[in-house]
């Protein structure tokens, strides 16, 4: 009897997969992606930022490569919930982290689901961001 061969998952619609493959991603297909993604250095110095996020959060994409994402695209983000979690696993190399987010940028503020994912092989933090659609109202 044959059995049937393994469903390979889709790593655009299968996030964990996504972000297992995200280091071999080229920049035009992480463009594609229907996130928000960052590649963070251990330092949190941005090496990629995808078209979505630049979109998203209203900031020119190829002006955010090199900068500090901590201290000079987000500096909402350096609060325990988010670049404590950073530390902690670029510390111990291991991340696999989501959690609900508030982008408090002046222009576009918005309520996010962050994912942390820290990559062994390339020893970055990848940031995945996806609007959360249950929003609610206020601030």
């Amino acid at each position: 009897m044959m059995r049937p061969s393994p469903v390979q998952p889709d790593p655009l619609t299968d996030v964990s997969a996504l972000l297992h493959a995200a280091d071999d991603l080229s920049a035009e297909e992480l463009d594609r992606l229907p996130y928000g993604m960052i590649q963070l250095d251990a330092g949190g110095r941005i090496l990629q930022f995808n078209a979505v996020e630049s979109r998203l959060a209203a900031l020119p994409q190829a002006q955010q490569i090199g900068k500090l994402f901590f201290s000079e695209v987000a500096p909402c983000t350096k609060v325990q919930q988010f670049y404590g979690r950073f530390k902690e696993g670029v510390l111990h190399e291991q991340l696999d982290a989501t959690f609900d987010f508030h982008f408090a940028f002046k222009q576009s503020p918005r309520d996010v689901t962050v994912r942390l994912f820290y990559s062994r092989r390339t020893r970055t933090v990848w940031v995945m961001v996806s609007e959360r659609s249950n929003t609610r109202g206020g601030g």
